[in-house]
């Protein structure tokens, strides 16, 4: 939409201190040692965005969402649509038309896969669900698309910058109680 977040409350929780150890590794397998460690990442994190053109946003993340093994979804919800993407179900949108007649209203799911759909020309025929390594397919797609015409990557490393500083004033807002905190 091109709207900046100007601000957050953010907050910050480990839940648990510490955590076992690694102990032997072999490949790409591990045991446990008895020694434990003190944790040092966040088990959740949570703030609540303004926006510039006076929208709102919440954000959350946390480790121990029962039930979900990579449960990163996205939603937005306008004036006149709500959209969300779950990464769990990456071939999926949820898509709702709040202009529909209250019976027929509803999420309708839309299978992202089909011939008409972006990206799918390099893929497989329609029905044939995509993965999680073809993000990052799509993303050197991009990449290399953009460089040979000549144009900027998108998103740039402005781009990148911008969400690191979002994100510091989170830290900082948690750190302050979550005070409302500007980026």
């Amino acid at each position: 939409t091109g709207s900046q977040i100007t601000n957050v409350s953010g907050e910050l929780r480990t839940f648990i201190d510490e955590r076992p150890l690694v102990g032997e590794t072999h490949l790409l397998e591990a045991t446990k040692s008895a020694e434990r460690g003190k944790v040092t990442v966040d088990d959740a994190a949570l703030f609540l965005a303004n926006f510039d053109n006076g929208a709102v946003g919440t954000f959350e993340a946390t480790r121990f969402a029962s039930g979900r093994k990579n449960g990163m979804a996205i939603e937005v919800n306008g004036e006149k649509a709500s959209l969300r993407f779950e990464f769990e179900s990456m071939n999926e949108l949820w898509v709702h038309d709040h202009t529909v007649d209250g019976k027929d209203a509803g999420f309708r799911r839309v299978m992202v896969t089909e011939s008409d759909h972006p990206y799918v020309e390099g893929w497989w025929p329609p029905g044939h669900v995509l993965g999680y390594d073809h993000t990052f397919t799509h993303e050197f797609r991009d990449f290399v698309l953009d460089v040979v015409n000549g144009r900027a990557p998108e998103p740039s490393f402005a781009d990148g910058l911008y969400v690191q500083r979002v994100l510091d004033a989170v830290e900082r807002s948690a750190q302050a109680q979550s005070v409302r905190t500007n980026v």
